[in-house]
């Protein structure tokens, strides 16, 4: 789920988990391009990138 894009919030609902960190710490590394990802759409922001 967390690799389809889907809110990491949704994603600890969804498996029952107490609170969204607890989904984070176990699964994150299943995303490893987030960092990458991040920057990337934050430049695009910032610079008001236009494909």
């Amino acid at each position: 789920m967390l690799l389809e894009g889907l809110h990491p919030k949704i994603v600890s609902e969804r498996l029952g988990h107490a609170n969204i960190a607890i989904t984070l710490d176990t699964y994150s590394h299943v995303m490893p391009g987030m960092q990458e990802k991040a920057a990337a759409q934050f430049g695009d922001t910032l610079f008001l990138k236009v494909d």
